[in-house]
């Protein structure tokens, strides 16, 4: 990983937007920071979309999408799309099939409740009212797992044929084949009306765990927050770029870079 003060001047002159995950790097200990949300205000100024794509759930994501200044979230994963438009909130599923969803649904709980059967302290995560599209295992958050049983619980979705991933604090699972790449194709597709697989040496991510593994793959311009550091030595794939500050105040450092780098 580059130190990202090493990014050369105009290096990034050519970027379009910025994709973020929330938590851990966009919030710091659960909430966003005033650096953190004048950073957005600063990108949204210069005319920059910025999308957070996150695994929390939809429910826990509208009140966010509603207030702070972001283009979208993208919410469970790549699952659920929230905007606000003409002064609504509006919401799209990347499985357009409602019946389809209610059964995933009713597949999702009973895989659930095997985690929480077999996985010693397993707790559903605080926020799985809100969960639409996946089930989260809190391993982090409220309740702290032990890493033999993170595996544990991840493994076990796995085996039901879901798709797992760990992120900071929660261990997630879905049924699909979306994750927060797809997710980040479909919301610029559907937003914007481009295609992201043409520009994405124009975008930055930022991110700080894991389930970013993918973004900080398949995006040249990506910046892990400084806790990145926590998950680098479970990770294939790590961002080209680190900033020194950890969570609100690395994607602050982050958008600053962004915003120099295309002068």
């Amino acid at each position: 990983m580059i130190a990202l003060n090493q990014l050369p001047p105009g290096a990034w002159r050519h970027v379009r937007g910025v994709l973020t995950d929330i938590d851990d790097t966009l919030t710091t200990d659960g909430a966003i920071t005033p650096d953190a949300l004048a950073a957005l205000e600063a990108l949204r100024a210069a005319g920059l979309p910025v999308i957070a794509i996150t695994g929390r759930p939809a429910g826990w994501s509208e009140p966010f999408a509603r207030t702070w200044p972001l283009s979208a979230i993208v919410a469970e994963n790549g699952a659920v799309a929230l905007a606000r438009q003409g002064g609504a909130l509006r919401k799209w599923y990347f499985e357009p099939d409602a019946a389809r969803r209610q059964a995933n649904y009713a597949r999702l709980q009973a895989v659930a409740a095997r985690v929480l059967r077999e996985v010693p302290l397993a707790r559903l995560a605080q926020d799985s009212a809100g969960r639409e599209t996946d089930i989260a295992i809190d391993h982090g958050e409220f309740t702290h797992l032990p890493p033999a049983a993170i595996e544990q619980a991840a493994a076990l979705m796995r085996a039901e044929g879901l798709t797992a991933t760990v992120s900071s604090i929660h261990i997630n699972g879905w049924i699909g084949g979306h994750d927060k790449l797809a997710g980040a194709h479909w919301i610029v597709q559907l937003l914007l009306g481009r295609r992201l697989a043409d520009e994405m040496a124009h975008w930055v991510y930022v991110g700080d765990s894991t389930n970013d593994q993918r973004m900080f793959q398949h995006f040249p311009n990506s910046v892990g927050v400084a806790n990145v550091a926590r998950f680098a030595p479970h990770m294939e794939h790590l961002p080209r770029y680190v900033a020194q500050g950890e969570r609100g105040a690395g994607f602050a450092q982050a958008a600053q870079a962004v915003l120099q780098g295309r002068g």
